[in-house]
């Protein structure tokens, strides 16, 4: 099996998760005797083509990308240009059996290749824009992201969620059939969540001993719901006291988040860290009491698997794919999702009771096994001879 993946993003040019799941998913495909090459972008950082973990990086150079909405679609479009033309050179040396693309920002690149190569088209959605925005894409330019991920998963031959819940979600806004949309998992692996080898030190430049230390990490927009927790907080410090906050992370919605915390008195007791590479990611989840994911649109939930991962007790908002990663009380806790106060109660639980604390972090360390990366690959490398098995543009009855 030779598979051509299509990514925006890929080691070490890194945006978010979506990078991270392509090359472990790329990697343990090649475990499993695929040929893998990944058509990516690149930023003038990495080689142009290079072997990396077994597979076959081909990278496109583009600038900078704008970080006006507007002016990012136009960016898309012109990087969908750009690697079909890259992606027709490659199809001169090597006959490819699947083209998977990640997301709406490659869609345009896939369906061409697809179409040119006479092979099947599998698409990954990681998340949708009508989520992203509580379902306002009325206007220009979530309309236009929407259509594009309408479009290529009609389109596509088979279409991977991450989750039930996201394979319900995509169903209902795009008018699939339930059956039309694979459930693969993400996955982790823990031998990856490597810290800093000063993690007293670092935790010493957060909290006292005695201070409990709660984290929420990940983009900091307004579906990850960080105003829910920064509203649960000044209740959280009154009942259990020497409570400190950690948020790491960037983004459009951290001047706002940095003025709920001003507003609500909270700065002086915790910290606004930023972007942050991965070392130091995986040693705040060693030295943190808590970890807390609140998001209001959430696909699947990787923050909670690398916390549970990382020996971190962690609670989730009660919605979307948190409800898979958490399924019961024995690994986590779920609050009620916007409700800081569901969410001061269930954090008070867990700071407050070293039992319960202990049995969640011991059960977590076996559930988070089950969300293996060798799994996930040999799992999409069967939904890949399925496709190539029933062949391109199939009646949509075939396409489960």
């Amino acid at each position: 099996m030779r598979t051509l993946i299509l990514s925006w993003e890929y080691p070490p040019l890194i945006e978010g998760g979506l990078a991270r799941h392509v090359r472990k998913l790329s990697e343990n495909l090649v475990q499993l005797g695929a040929e893998v090459h990944v058509l990516t972008r690149g930023d003038g950082a990495a080689p142009d083509e290079q072997l990396l973990g077994g597979v076959h990086v081909h990278r496109v150079r583009e600038p900078d990308r704008p970080r006006d909405l507007g002016e990012f679609v136009t960016w898309i479009e012109h990087m969908n240009t750009d690697m079909l033309s890259a992606g027709v050179a490659l199809g001169d040396d090597y006959d490819f059996d699947v083209v998977h693309g990640h997301d709406w920002l490659v869609a345009s690149a896939c369906d061409h290749l697809a179409r040119r190569f006479d092979r099947p088209l599998v698409m990954t959605i990681h998340a949708t824009e009508y989520g992203r925005h509580q379902g306002w894409v009325d206007k220009h330019p979530q309309s236009h992201i929407h259509g594009v991920e309408k479009w290529i998963t009609n389109r596509a031959d088979k279409v991977i969620a991450c989750s039930a819940y996201m394979r319900e979600h995509i169903a209902d806004i795009y008018a699939l059939e339930e059956s039309q949309v694979n459930v693969i998992p993400n996955g982790i692996d823990p031998e990856d969540l490597r810290p800093m080898d000063n993690l007293e030190e670092l935790r010493a430049s957060f909290a006292e001993p005695d201070e409990k230390l709660v984290l929420l990490v990940g983009r900091l927009v307004y579906e990850k719901g960080f105003q829910v927790a920064l509203e649960a907080l000044p209740t959280l410090i009154e009942n259990v006291g020497n409570v400190r906050f950690l948020i790491a992370g960037s983004g459009t919605h951290e001047e706002e988040l940095k003025a709920q915390a001003e507003k609500l008195g909270l700065m002086e007791h915790g910290t606004f860290v930023g972007w942050i590479g991965d070392d130091v990611l995986h040693s705040l989840y060693k030295i943190a009491d808590l970890t807390v994911v609140p998001s209001i649109y959430e696909p699947f939930g990787l923050v909670a698997l690398e916390a549970m991962a990382s020996g971190c007790p962690c609670i989730v908002a009660d919605t979307g794919g948190l409800r898979e990663v958490v399924p019961t009380e024995s690994v986590g806790l779920r609050f009620q999702s916007r409700d800081p106060k569901s969410l001061a109660h269930m954090a008070e639980r867990v700071l407050t009771d070293p039992e319960l604390r202990d049995r969640l972090v011991t059960e977590a360390s076996d559930h988070v096994l089950t969300f293996d990366w060798l799994d996930v690959a040999r799992t999409t490398l069967e939904l890949y001879d399925d496709a190539v098995a029933v062949g391109p543009g199939a009646p949509a009855a075939t396409r489960s």
